[in-house]
């Protein structure tokens, strides 16, 4: 169970991800996400499922395509940001990967529903994390 903490607490510094409702982002450059669900498995075959709360990972995260970041909220007091390394708009979908910190990402997400998948290799840790959830469009405030 250690080895899924500290591979629960990588992911949060790559900023992945509480129940959101998803949105249409079509031809939206900036939205919050949230997971719904979130899994970790290690090598030894030793998984845990639950909540982004539950599994010590943030909530929600900011993402923004013309900056290419995807960033931790404000409210959850971490400050973590990770460049977006590739990032590919296409057929109704948006993917977003990259690596830092020796954590590589890659996140679908569909443009109409806002629906999100993601999963992240924690080499250091020998484990995986996946999480599933939403996305909705960012206010300008303007």
């Amino acid at each position: 169970m250690k080895r899924l903490t500290i591979a629960a607490f990588s992911l949060a510094g790559c900023a992945v991800f509480g129940a959101a409702r998803a949105d249409d982002l079509t031809g939206v450059n900036r939205f919050v996400c949230a997971a719904g669900s979130v899994s970790v498995c290690c090598d030894d075959g030793e998984c845990a499922s639950g909540t982004a709360d539950e599994l010590g990972v943030p909530q929600f995260i900011e993402v923004d395509l013309v900056q290419k970041r995807i960033s931790t909220t404000k409210a959850s007091k971490l400050n973590r940001t990770s460049p977006i390394d590739n990032l590919k708009r296409a057929n109704g979908q948006i993917v977003l990967q990259g690596v830092e910190n020796r954590r590589a990402y890659s996140i679908a997400i569909e443009e109409k529903t806002g629906w999100l998948s993601a999963a992240v290799a924690v080499e250091d840790a020998g484990c995986g994390i996946t999480a599933f959830g939403w996305c909705t469009p960012v206010s300008d405030g303007k």
